[in-house]
């Protein structure tokens, strides 16, 4: 195959930002409150389906800001929806979502791959054959046993708690594997083949029609063996995209510069305007949004959109608000009602706390309507293909039904309530006040909960997705929320649901542990015919709702804020978020 030379290729990663809004542009200056000299003119949802601002110019220094901290660095132990973004300035993976706006941003295409994967006729085959040319930020050559070894150290959750799982249920390992780390000379060939240095052939154990769309997570990001310090890795993780570190202090912040050995001839995908990326963590979330307001800072990290105390600023300011950017996301705000712990092993005192809960309580904690979210009455959020709407706890203006309540408190043995703890992540404020709604909500039954802020950075791995934790400390209910990997029901419910994949630490189903879900989840991703599919996962939506052991508050919105000075900014269906990897500053 021909490269492009590399003048072609940067021609052809700009030509992805710049051809949804016609181009052009780029010169203006930004000023605070949404005014605005040159071409470019502020407008509410003017990021939404084109670039906002597209310019080619490259320099500067783009500064970013986190409310919390990274789970992790390190591309094998990571799963949150920003991490999975940005990681992408430092990382490359075999596939990746398109870098545009609009629908064709869900769609992905190929990334360290030269196309998307070759599947066999039984579908349990998938080849592919990386870009000439692709190296390390050493010089080093990227080769397929480089990707091969960041998923089989991908599979060991004890020592990479937060990733996805998805390789580990999909491939077919060898009986009894546990990984690179503690199985370092393991034959692993029957899930994974490097023919030569630029071929890998994954084998699954089953048809699986969505794998180009697992391959664009972080796992398949290569990692070279002899550099691999394990849990230190996140401490300097060798780069093979546009940008590497040049310090990181963990907790408060790191700074990425130019790789040196990044090629724009293997990366059509990519612009790579910025010279310097900053990125400060722990950062109060209303300073965050105060800064992003004032123009001290053009990115908040997280990607859910601004807080309650901004929104009170930013919506009545006309010029603020024509700042901003109001999509819908395929993301679910919710509650996990754990089965670990009693009385709530019970199904009838699980229902009540879905009886009890006032609806409207709980969206006025994450901003409302307009920029928390829909309230939900199911798991699958719209934007799901074959999602379906239903209520299997109604109640008048979904401000709860408080008989129905007592009813099924009398059923589970405790007519008078009971006391249970509350998780939520101290570092978001939007759920710290779903919690204390929520504390407010069930009082009025006589449920008396205690509230427990975690930092998100730990939240999974220490305290709210570890068992033995949850269990010891009675952790009845836990709050967070759940974005779609990909838009089908795979890709967004059967890592929240599947009891299989419940392991020691970093877990993302909390709760959910019923054997008829397990058996509805393998009959519906074995599937082929579409329709029958999508009728399956709302049967697993149906069944989850049944056990009560999941209880959604909002299908979700999110009030996002362009930053001043920002080039080539738009929202990308595929991320949930502004897309980082094309971002300029003028």
């Amino acid at each position: 195959m021909r490269r492009k030379t590399a003048p072609a290729a940067a021609a052809a990663a700009l030509a992805l930002v710049l051809s949804a809004c016609g181009g052009g542009g780029g010169n203006s200056s930004q000023q605070a409150g949404g005014e605005q000299s040159g071409t470019v003119q502020q407008e509410f949802n003017a990021g939404l389906n084109k670039v906002f601002n597209p310019s080619t110019k490259k320099g500067g220094t783009l500064k970013m800001a986190h409310s919390g901290d990274w789970d992790s660095l390190d591309p094998g132990d990571t799963y949150y929806g920003y991490s999975f973004n940005f990681g992408r300035l430092y990382w490359r993976t075999l596939t990746m979502y398109k870098p545009v706006p609009g629908p064709e941003g869900s769609k992905v295409v190929p990334d360290l791959a030269e196309s998307l994967g070759e599947v066999s006729d039984d579908g349990k085959t998938w080849t592919y054959r990386l870009r000439e040319g692709v190296k390390f930020e050493d010089g080093t050559p990227v080769t397929s046993k480089d990707v091969a070894y960041a998923v089989a150290r991908s599979f060991d959750k004890e020592v990479l708690p937060h990733g996805p799982s998805y390789l580990n249920e999909l491939l077919d390992w060898p009986e009894g594997y546990k990984g690179a780390f503690k199985d370092k000379d393991a034959d692993i060939s029957s899930a994974i083949e490097t023919p030569d240095d630029r071929t890998i052939v994954f084998h699954l154990k089953k048809p699986f029609a969505s794998f180009d769309y697992v391959v664009q997570m972080p796992m398949t990001a290569p990692v070279p063996k002899d550099k691999d310090t394990g849990t230190k890795y996140k401490e300097h993780v060798v780069s093979t995209g546009p940008y590497m570190f040049e310090t990181n202090e963990l907790g408060k912040s790191f700074t990425l510069v130019r790789n040196p050995h990044w090629d724009p001839a293997t990366d059509p995908n990519r612009p790579a305007l910025p010279d310097r990326i900053e990125v400060q963590v722990q950062v109060n979330a209303d300073d965050l949004d105060n800064r992003l307001i004032s123009g001290d800072i053009h990115v908040d990290i997280p990607g859910t959109g601004l807080q309650p105390a901004a929104l009170g600023k930013v919506l009545p300011d006309p010029q603020l608000k024509a700042r901003t950017d109001n999509p819908t996301i395929p993301r679910l705000w919710y509650v996990s009602v754990i089965p670990d712990v009693k009385p709530l092993d019970n199904v009838h005192c699980r229902r009540a706390v879905h009886y009890a809960t006032d609806k409207v309580a709980t969206q006025t904690a994450y901003g409302g309507e307009f920029s928390g979210g829909e309230i939900a009455t199911n798991v699958l959020p719209p934007g799901i293909s074959g999602q379906q709407r239903f209520d299997l706890y109604p109640s008048e203006g979904h401000k709860g039904d408080l008989a129905k309540a007592k009813e099924e408190l009398q059923k589970c043995g405790h007519p008078d309530g009971f006391e249970t703890v509350m998780s939520y992540r101290s570092d978001r404020p939007r759920e710290k006040a779903l919690a204390e709604a929520m504390e407010q909500s069930l009082a009025r039954v006589g449920i008396k909960l205690t509230l427990r802020g975690f930092s998100a950075s730990d939240y999974f791995s220490n305290y709210a997705g570890n068992p033995e934790y949850v269990k010891k400390n009675g952790i009845g209910l836990a709050a967070h929320g759940w974005g779609a990997d990909w838009a089908d029901g795979y890709g967004f419910i059967q890592a929240i649901v599947d009891s299989r994949t419940i392991r020691d630490a970093g877990n993302y189903n909390l709760s959910v542990k019923n054997e008829e879900v397990d058996k509805l989840i393998d009959q519906a991703s074995a599937e082929l015919d579409q329709a029958k599919r999508e009728q399956l996962w709302v049967e697993v939506d149906r069944k989850v709702m049944e056990d009560a052991s999941i209880l959604p508050i909002l299908w979700a919105k999110s009030l996002l804020m362009r930053g001043i000075g920002v080039t080539n900014q738009f929202y990308n269906e595929g991320q949930s978020m502004y897309d980082y990897v094309t971002l300029g500053v003028e």
